[in-house]
């Protein structure tokens, strides 16, 4: 699910590439979102293209591509042309809240698996921070001895910006609740309320810092008032 912003920026790039057959300057997109500074495109721009969204097309001005649309978007063309039963696109997933990730959600699988099942809140962005949509009805089985004591949840990575680290995109991460973090650990981050990210904090005096683990993504520096950690990164489960 995209911010209101992100997704208002998308759709106005998509009907001027419809329109015009190339896309609009930063200045245009600025006013079009009635945006201060082009500095606030320029990031909506960069989370539209590590969601999947957007591409840029190298070495050319107001280059940009629309990949795919919102899946409400999308369902509501298909029906258009009749093909409403299509499958649907994949979504991004996590709300920037995890204050329901409690105790009571875990659960044994089984008493001879040795296992427990976890609250799978969907997709986190391992790139740009996203906001995203909680998906209260999955799980996932996790050996219980993967988990130390306090809350627990788990998460489907989206991205490969902490591909330096071992984390990739599509795999399952297990995240131990809490507000309380180290310079250094990897957390889910909660930026201005609303965008949720996987990065490697980073502390400075008066500034924090999440950091990527791929060469290709910038540190990315807020007000310490502005990020608040969700969880610590515990555990990694991959899939082949």
């Amino acid at each position: 699910m995209l911010t209101r912003k992100q997704h208002e920026l998308l759709m106005f790039i998509d009907q001027h590439l419809r329109d015009t057959g190339f896309s609009p300057s930063f200045e245009e997109m600025k006013e079009a979102l009635k945006l201060r500074s082009k500095s606030g495109i320029h990031r909506l721009i960069t989370a539209l293209e590590e969601r999947g969204f957007l591409k840029r097309r190298a070495h050319r001005a107001r280059a940009l591509e629309v990949l795919r649309l919102p899946e409400a978007v999308q369902a509501r063309a298909e029906a258009t042309r009749g093909t409403a039963g299509a499958s649907p696109l994949p979504a991004n997933v996590i709300r920037g809240n995890f204050s329901g990730a409690s105790a009571a959600n875990v659960r044994k699988a089984s008493p001879d698996t040795g296992a427990v099942m976890l609250p799978l809140y969907g997709r986190i962005a391992a790139g740009q921070p996203i906001e995203a949509l909680r998906d209260q009805g999955s799980s996932v089985e996790v050996p219980a001895a993967l988990l130390a004591s306090g809350e627990h949840y788990a998460l489907e990575v989206s991205g490969d910006s902490m591909t330096g680290i071992g984390i990739m995109d599509r795999d399952t991460v297990i995240i131990r609740r809490g507000d309380v973090a180290e310079s250094g650990d990897v957390v889910v981050a909660l930026v201005d309320d609303t965008e949720v990210t996987l990065k490697t904090l980073r502390r400075h005096r008066n500034s924090v810092a999440l950091e990527a683990a791929n060469p290709s993504y910038e540190t990315r520096i807020f007000g310490p008032d502005r990020v608040k950690v969700q969880g610590k990164l515990i555990g990694l489960l991959r899939r082949y």
